[in-house]
């Protein structure tokens, strides 16, 4: 289990690469859900997302190990980060990504370096294929999420959270693995009384399921429009630590996640994507169960297909 101070190394590491994003107001949103709501824009992220963190984490400390490939397996974002940091570190690496991974993301991916290999629909199919060719070129797979200098780079938002916004409460977060278990360590071990909630799909509840039986429970093929939330189990190191600081998990449906997804552009004038959305999804249709507090929803990543 990482440490708060994994995550403070962490952010030494990667802070020449990734920005310290904003923590934007909403008024209409606060007025919804009743308490102060803010959002921490982690899609203004470069690459698009939250990932580059714990990527370049990752990354840079394979190529301290001796890494001259990398690989990752990725339904869009992680991809993109593991390329774009790979590229800057003067490394080749291939993503695996699912066969109907959005078409933006894929050539994201590509702009960034990255070469693609696709291999079938869920996060069980591609990790093995990643590992499989990392084997194959004598190089080093990069998790997704279940490795703890990916969990330590993602908890760095959770420091800039503590600093952007002293008085916060809550924070509300997407459930797709190291991102929720990295804020919680960081969190949880600097302020223990900030509440933290996590945000899941109906469709994709692994987490959720996972929690009420007390141990990992997979689930089969889900077709969520949150795609990257689309985990078959949680990971071995992360669901311990969701055990142990998680104070609450909500669900959220594909039509909530499509309404609060729309309004975010509409009002706030920010472009995020479905994965992004559940934590606004949550606060406005009031499942977080609280009033009068100051909430921060992370907003997770903005690569959204258009045409879509």
């Amino acid at each position: 289990m990482i440490i708060v101070h994994d995550v403070l190394q962490a952010r030494e590491i990667i802070k020449e690469v990734v920005h310290e994003t904003p923590i934007l107001h909403s008024s209409q949103l606060s007025t919804i859900s009743e308490n102060q709501m803010y959002c921490k824009a982690e899609h203004l992220q470069k690459t698009g997302s939250f990932k580059i963190r714990g990527a370049t984490n990752k990354v840079k400390q394979a190529v301290r190990e001796g890494a001259t490939y990398v690989t990752a397996a990725s339904s869009g974002n992680h991809g993109q980060a593991v390329a774009y940091i790979a590229k800057q570190l003067g490394i080749p690496s291939t993503i695996v990504v699912p066969v109907d991974a959005k078409e933006s993301k894929v050539n994201a991916i590509k702009a960034y370096g990255g070469s693609i290999e696709k291999c079938g629909t869920t996060s069980a199919e591609r990790l093995p294929k990643a590992k499989e060719l990392a084997v194959q070129h004598n190089g080093t797979f990069i998790p997704p999420y279940d490795d703890p200098f990916i969990m330590a780079g993602q908890g760095t938002i959770g420091l800039e959270i503590l600093e952007q916004l002293e008085d916060v409460d809550v924070v509300v977060v997407p459930i797709g693995g190291g991102l929720l278990s990295g804020i919680l360590v960081a969190i949880k071990q600097t302020k223990p009384k900030v509440k933290i909630i996590g945000v899941e799909p109906e469709t994709a509840n692994d987490t959720y399921l996972s929690l009420q039986n007390k141990k990992i429970t997979s689930i089969t093929r889900t077709s969520t429009i949150a795609d990257g939330l689309r985990t078959s189990q949680p990971g071995d190191m992360t669901f311990p630590i969701l055990q142990q600081y998680l104070d609450d998990l909500v669900l959220v449906s594909e039509e909530e996640i499509k309404v609060a997804q729309n309004f975010v552009l509409e009002r706030m004038k920010q472009l995020i994507e479905p994965s992004s959305a559940v934590t606004v999804a949550a606060a406005m249709n009031k499942k977080l169960g609280i009033t009068g507090k100051n909430v921060v929803c992370v907003l997770s990543g903005g690569n959204v297909d258009i045409q879509v």
